[in-house]
């Protein structure tokens, strides 16, 4: 994050973190999770580690919602990067463990399903077309484009998808598909969204889905389907205005970080959420996610502050919740 309009904002916080790093030496702040959150996590660490001139280290690996979960659960990572709510089973496996976590919302994403540039019959994609697609029973048996539509043509539908530990395919199969996970299983996955940009770019007929930036990242490979959430619904494109206005459903959906209670206590690891959480709104927007509404940011330090533990979803994905609907939950 380079430009002058970060480095403007971040000054201030940035100055004042400094001034306190001799007391951190040799620190580590260890973050695992979802692709999806990656960027915004990738961001705010290299900014906090600039402020703190390297005196705390950051690392920030991919290994999908449920691959972090299941090491944040085992007490091997201090943060959680997350594109989904923790679910039941995993509030379980915390629990045995004795871990407590802190929940805490850091921006918006806009799910965004993609076509090869080359594709020219496909002006848009209802969700029932898409479980024609995608559901367990289109396995072997949908191949094709035609047998999606008879107007287009019979060209070999390829698939590329997040794998089985990423939240965005939870997100997906359950908007989708109306269970998480439940899915055809002939396709490529990866935990890595760039081999799934590859994948779909080199593929006239290819088909794949992940998180908006990466979408922004590589708009000159691919091309964003415009997504009719019901008959009678206009076909909406995923972008920063499409989310915050509520019209790109079902796949606009909160993005998370969750906090290791204990980890909490530790200087750096407050240090680094609190950063997170200050200068969350300006990498967000720079990383070409939707940031939440300031408000939101302060609600969520005074959270932390007060180490309130737990979930407000219930241990539920909650498709289609738009930014007036989380911030009604997270004030409860």
């Amino acid at each position: 994050m380079k430009s002058a309009r970060i480095a403007s904002l971040l000054a201030l916080t940035i100055a004042g973190a400094a001034a306190s790093t001799a007391s951190f030496a040799d620190s580590l702040v260890k973050i695992d999770g979802s692709s999806t959150v990656y960027p915004i996590t990738e961001a705010v660490a290299e900014e906090f580690q600039k402020a703190k001139k390297n005196a705390i280290k950051v690392t920030v690996g991919i290994s999908g919602t449920g691959g972090g979960f299941k090491k944040f659960c085992r007490g091997e990572t201090d943060i959680s990067d997350a594109s989904r709510p923790i679910l039941k089973k995993e509030m379980e496996d915390c629990k045995a463990a004795g871990i407590e976590y802190i929940e805490l919302p850091v921006a918006y994403d806009a799910l965004t399903v993609v076509i090869n540039p080359k594709n020219d019959w496909i002006k848009s994609l209802t969700v029932e077309q898409l479980k024609t697609i995608w559901e367990p029973g289109a396995q072997g048996k949908i191949t094709s484009w035609k047998q999606v539509n008879h107007a287009w043509p019979d060209r070999p539908l390829k698939l590329f998808g997040p794998g089985a530990d990423s939240g965005t395919f939870d997100y997906f199969t359950e908007a989708v598909n109306g269970k998480a996970k439940s899915s055809r299983g002939d396709f490529t996955a990866s935990e890595d969204d760039n081999v799934l940009v590859q994948g779909v770019a080199r593929d006239v007929g290819g088909l794949g889905f992940f998180g908006y930036a990466y979408y922004d990242e590589n708009h000159d490979k691919l091309k964003a389907v415009p997504i009719v959430a019901a008959e009678g619904k206009p076909a909406v494109s995923p972008s920063p205005r499409t989310v915050v206005d509520g019209t790109y459903q079902p796949f606009a959906r909160p993005i998370f970080i969750y906090v290791n209670a204990k980890s909490a206590e530790k200087p750096e690891i407050k240090e680094f959420v609190e950063f997170y959480l200050k200068n969350g709104e300006a990498l967000s927007k720079d990383v070409k996610y939707v940031p939440l509404p300031s408000k939101a940011y302060a609600f969520n330090l005074e959270h932390f502050g007060k180490r309130l533990k737990g979930t407000k979803f219930g241990g539920e994905n909650k498709v289609g919740i738009t930014i007036e609907e989380l911030m009604k939950l997270e004030a409860k």
